[in-house]
Order: structure tokens, then C-alpha cells, then sequence
């Protein structure tokens, strides 16, 4: 009789390719859940602003301060993240990123205006490092299924915000007898778990050798990565406004204060279908150029209608709002992943993008307020929406070509 040529189900070969096939799984999984980390702080502290300033004493300048403060953090903590992941690797520096978020969440427990802006800058540096690493990784481990994880792991980014947004106040008011304090620190638990998950398989994984594509020189005379960054940085610019501005603009406009939290919400809740579906439609469009502009005709025109639009409309303009800035959101995030060439191309892209979008968008929220200010009504942010939703379409309009980014040569 002839020995079989193929393997048994306990030969080595095929125990090593479950072990191997478990690992992508595991892998996959907690990447999933470590973006699950990188927006509650934003949405958890939000809707507890107000009873912040009342017990704390904090001005409006310093509620906007302190809500502005991770968003610029966003931005000055991404550039030096390629660097770090060069030196110490991305798995290992990943666990920084969730100590770093994990830290200063808790420093909100302290229930002190020092704490809370520490925990600014603590959980900002650590989200930034996050949002740089994760498309790097996703584009090493994931070649072949590079669309489906960006997917999944903005999805996961859209579930903790909302998570934390929707739970925050009735943890305050049933869990910790109003006590603000203790529920903005309890989103410190998922992040110390995913460090705990996360630590053995980091000291499992080697560092990626140093390729000539992870020694290349900058991205700042390449006119498609600016066009990616800015596509990045005017779409956050919009989210950013709608985050911190448009259950006042309802408001303002006569609807109640807890009717606008239920639209907000809304909106919030349409982001997760988009987020899902767009990287994948993406991937397999030629190019993406008529994604990055529909959908950004689709944000202006949904903010114009809850600006301007009956207030018995502002439920499907909030869904069709969510929808567009999901998909704007995941394409982003994805034009990251195809516009690189490698796993060290897209940690720079991506640090380039975030550090400067991110920065770009946080005079978004700003000026919506000092416009409400000097005007006395949100209706003059109008102009503002315009400006930018035409910018990010013609910035998503060259973003959007099927080309790569190129890195100039060191000493060119």
C-alpha cells in the first residue's frame, strides 16, 4: 500500500496551520477591541460637560479648552509614533497607547479640573499612537484582507463612542448617586483589559525589520499623501462640529434638550452600517474619487437641512447625516491603507494624516462657537459647513486617484 500524500488532521503540519490560522483570529479580535478604546473619552465626557462646569466652576473658554485639548493632542502625539514604532515596534508601543489611555482615564476619578485636563493629555497622546498603528498593522498582518478589517476596526471605533456616549449619564445617576468623577474613570476597564489581553501577544511578536521603505524620507512633497491629510482632517473637522454643536443647534432651534439628544444619537447609530460597508465598496471601486465626493455632498446637504430644514425632518436628515460621515469616516481611514505601498508607508501616511487632519480639525469646532458667538445664532456656521464639505470633496477628489504615495529619498 502506498503512503498517503496528504496530511492527517493530527499530523504537525496540520496542528501548525490551526495554531497559525487561531493566531490570525486571536489577532484580529483584539485589534477590533483595542479600537474600541480610541473615542470614549471623547463621547463620556460630552454629556457630562455641563454638570463639570456647575460643580467645578469651569467658564465656557475653559469647557472649550477642555474639549478641544485631545484633539490637538491627536495631532501633536501622531508624528513621533513611526519613529517609536521603527525602534521599539508597533505591537510593543501599542501597549503604551492603551496604558496611556487607560492612565488618564482614571485621572478623571480625581473629580478636579487638573485631573481632567491631564486625563486630556494622557488619553489624547495615547488614542493618537492608536489611530497611527492600528492601519500599519492591519496592512502587515492583513494584506489580502486589508478592506474588511479597516472596516471592522472603524466600526469597533464608532461602537465605543457610542457605548460610552449613550452609558455614561445612567452609570452617573444609578451606579455613582450623580457622581460625574467615577463615570468618566469607569471607561478605564475595557482599556486596562485590552492591555492585559494584549501584553502576552505583544511580547510574542518581532519587531518588522527595518526596510528601505521604512528608512524613507518624508511625504511632504507628495501632493496626494497632502491630499489624503486633508481629506482626513476637513472630514473630522465636520464630525467634530457635529459632536460638540448640533444638540445646541436643535435647541436653539426649538426642539427639546432631550428630543436633540435622541436625533444626535440617531446619528451616531447610522454611522455603524457605513462604517462596515464603505471600506469593502471601496476596495473594490477603480478608484475612489466618486465615494469621497458623493458622500460629501451627502454631509452638506444633511446639515443644511437640520440647519435650516423643518424640525419634523430632522430625523432622516440626522440618518442620512450618520450614513455620510461613517462612510467618511471608513474611507479615510481606508485611503490610508490603499494609498501606501507597505506596512512602514502607511504608519507614515497615517501619522502624517492624523497628526496634521487632526490638528487641521480642531479649529472646526472652534470657529463654529466663535461664529455662534460673534452672531448670536448657528445659523452663520453656514458658510462654514459649506466651505469645508467643498474642501474635503475636492481633497477626496485627488485622494481618490488609484495612485501610491512616494517618499522622497533621504538627502533628496
Amino acid at each position: 500500500m502506498l503512503p498517503s500524500s496528504s496530511a492527517s488532521p493530527s499530523s504537525p503540519v496540520c496542528a501548525a496551520v490551526a495554531s497559525q490560522r487561531q493566531s490570525q483570529w486571536l489577532l484580529a479580535l483584539s485589534l477590533i477591541l483595542i479600537a474600541c478604546n480610541l473615542r470614549p473619552v471623547f463621547g463620556s465626557l460630552s454629556v457630562v460637560l455641563p454638570d463639570i462646569m456647575r460643580d467645578t466652576g469651569l467658564s465656557a473658554a475653559g469647557a472649550s479648552l477642555l474639549t478641544t485639548l485631545p484633539i490637538v493632542c491627536l495631532g501633536l502625539f501622531a508624528a513621533p509614533t513611526p519613529w517609536l514604532s521603527r525602534r521599539f515596534g508597533a505591537e510593543r508601543v501599542l501597549l503604551l497607547a492603551l496604558l496611556l489611555i487607560a492612565g488618564g482615564t482614571l485621572a478623571r476619578a480625581l473629580g478636579s479640573l487638573p485631573g481632567l485636563f491631564a486625563s486630556a493629555v494622557l488619553a489624547g497622546a495615547g488614542i493618537a499612537i492608536g489611530n497611527v498603528l492600528l492601519p500599519g498593522l492591519v496592512k502587515r498582518h492583513f494584506p489580502r484582507r486589508a478592506a474588511l478589517m479597516t472596516g471592522f476596526y472603524t466600526l469597533a471605533i464608532c461602537i465605543g463612542a457610542t457605548i460610552a456616549t449613550a452609558a455614561t449619564v445612567p452609570l452617573q445617576m444609578q451606579l455613582f448617586r450623580g457622581d460625574w468623577a467615577p463615570a468618566l474613570a469607569v471607561w478605564a476597564a475595557p482599556a486596562l483589559l485590552m492591555l492585559l489581553l494584549w501584553l502576552p501577544q505583544a511580547r510574542r511578536m518581532r519587531a518588522e525589520p527595518r526596510s528601505a521603505a521604512g528608512r524613507a524620507g518624508s511625504l511632504g512633497r507628495d501632493a496626494l499623501a497632502w491630499q489624503v491629510t486633508g481629506f482626513m482632517g476637513l472630514q473630522s473637522a465636520l464630525a467634530y462640529i457635529v459632536m460638540g454643536w448640533l444638540a445646541p443647534i436643535l435647541r436653539e432651534r426649538g426642539m427639546d434638550g432631550a428630543h436633540a439628544g435622541y436625533v444626535v444619537a440617531a446619528s451616531i447609530l447610522a454611522q455603524l452600517v457605513t462604517c462596515l460597508l464603505v471600506p469593502s465598496l471601496a476596495a473594490r471601486c477603480r478608484d475612489q474619487r466618486g465615494l469621497a465626493v458623493g458622500m460629501s455632498a451627502m454631509a452638506l446637504a444633511a446639515l443644511l437641512g437640520l440647519l435650516f430644514g423643518p424640525l419634523w425632518a430632522s430625523w432622516p436628515w440626522a440618518l442620512l447625516l450618520g450614513c455620510a460621515q461613517g462612510g467618511l469616516f471608513a474611507l479615510a481611514l481606508s485611503l490610508i491603507v490603499m494609498r501606501s505601498g507597505n506596512a512602514q508607508v502607511t504608519a507614515q501616511l497615517s501619522a502624517m494624516a492624523q497628526g496634521w487632519g487632526y490638528m487641521l480639525a480642531a479649529f472646526g469646532p472652534l470657529l463654529a462657537g466663535l461664529l455662534r458667538q460673534w452672531t448670536g445664532s448657528f445659523t452663520s456656521s453656514a458658510g462654514l459647513i459649506v466651505f469645508l464639505s467643498a474642501a474635503m470633496a475636492w481633497c477626496g477628489w485627488g485622494a481618490g486617484r488609484n495612485l501610491l504615495v512616494q517618499p522622497a529619498a533621504r538627502g533628496a
